[in-house]
């Protein structure tokens, strides 16, 4: 865990040296690349040792593929490789640090590029072996049309602004913020003439990250008050069991459940500000005017914390990881593409029991979320009052099915959870 807080702060400080000195303007894309790609092979090295050859192994596997694939296969041959690589990593773990000891290891980053992996071969397949008028909107926009250079492939999936805490990014957008292209074309989608402005602005990520940076301290020091003091076990425990009324439990079950999202809040944000550091994140301009760094954004805490629905905080609870399981799952699924989504999740965090509670439960959940809203939500529409009354009921209801949902997640192991379910 030291070694994954000290390769972000350096990767920190190297990415506002990476977008000053070796900027577009300043060196070319090859460059870029070179520099991006052998910074993260060392952030790998150094922080997982000879385990972070799993990571080398997987690239080099699938690039083979990419290359050697047909392409109406590419996809489906990169997706089972990388999966099933993953997933025999997932198994070994367990046996190299323990069943049930959640340890800062190399899974981590085999996660980041599994998803980037089976991203960029989906969108590959998007790009050459279908038709435009076959795609979505968003699989026309992200579609890849050559395939990249073996450099290009390293620097993608590898790169040490993503390889530690990703997060996972389309291919073009990684493109084109190498080459100089990212935030000049979020900007032409304006008309800047109309605003006052005789040229395009140039937006510095610096408020941005200043602003991430805030919310990691805060985070951190969350981390290390409420989730040592509130252990998620504790609400397993004989003698809280017994001795504590129902409705009680349900409070101490919110605030364990609170007390263990710091350390996501954490990594997430830090690993946000780094991308953001280094020039790459710009996602345009909102209608007040403010330049946005959120495209790589994996939370949006005020929306979860007052999520009113279920689907309004899984949306906006590890975004990136639910992009890509839309794009490489729910949109292509041939059918139950809820329930297949949901387990594919769970196979893809790993083979501990309580990832599959989890999202089992969770398929349960948004269903009944989906037509309790569907049949329910428009009798409380007629005034403000019955709304406010509904927004505050789901709210409660939202959490509390979430707290529900997590614990499993957090406690792993097949007893605690069904002792925490009884």
């Amino acid at each position: 865990q030291i070694n994954f807080v000290a390769c972000q702060l350096f990767a920190l400080l190297a990415a506002f040296w990476f977008r000053i000195y070796l900027g577009p303007s300043h060196a070319s894309s090859a460059v870029r690349h070179a520099f991006a790609t052998l910074f993260g092979i060392y952030f790998a090295v150094f922080c997982f040792g000879w385990y972070s050859i799993h990571l080398f192994v997987l690239v080099m596997m699938n690039y083979g593929i990419m290359n050697m694939a047909s392409i109406p296969n590419i996809h489906r041959y990169s997706f089972v490789v990388a999966m099933g690589y993953l997933t025999l990593c997932h198994i070994s773990r367990i046996y190299i640090f323990h069943y049930g000891i959640l340890t800062t290891d190399f899974s981590g980053p085999l996660m980041i590029i599994t998803q980037k992996i089976t991203t960029l071969a989906c969108q590959l397949h998007d790009g050459i072996g279908r038709q435009a008028e076959e795609l979505t909107a968003e699989q026309n926009r992200l579609a890849v049309k050559t395939r990249p250079s073996l450099l290009e492939y390293l620097s993608y999936l590898l790169n040490f602004m993503s390889i530690i805490a990703g997060p996972c990014s389309n291919y073009k957008d990684y493109i084109a913020f190498i080459e100089g292209r990212h935030v000049h074309m979020k900007l032409l989608e304006v008309n800047w003439k109309q605003k006052g402005y005789d040229r395009l602005p140039d937006p510095s990520p610096t408020g941005a990250v200043m602003y991430k940076l805030c919310i990691t301290l805060v985070s951190l020091i969350l981390f290390l008050t409420l989730t040592k003091n509130f252990p998620m076990a504790y609400i397993i425990d004989n003698e809280f069991l017994d001795k504590t009324p129902f409705l009680s439990r349900l409070g101490y079950l919110y605030v364990v459940t609170q007390a263990a999202k710091p350390k996501y809040y954490f990594a997430w944000t830090l690993a946000d500000a780094v991308n953001n550091a280094a020039g790459y994140g710009f996602s345009g301009v909102d209608e007040r005017g403010t330049f946005r760094w959120d495209l790589l954004s994996n939370l949006n805490i005020w929306n979860i914390e007052t999520a009113t629905s279920f689907k309004m905080y899984i949306e906006n609870w590890n975004i990136q990881t639910a992009a890509w399981l839309k794009r490489v799952c729910y949109d292509r699924a041939p059918w139950y593409p809820t329930a297949l989504t949901f387990i594919l999740s769970a196979l893809w965090h790993g083979i501990y029991p309580g990832y599959y509670f989890t999202f089992l439960t969770g398929i349960l959940i948004t269903l009944a979320a989906r037509a309790i809203r569907n049949n329910c939500r428009y009798y409380f529409l007629s005034s403000v009052p019955l709304k406010i009354a509904y927004d505050v009921v789901t709210w409660v209801v939202t959490q509390l099915a979430v707290c529900y949902t997590v614990a499993p997640f957090v406690m792993l192991a097949v007893e605690p959870t069904i002792k925490f379910y009884k």
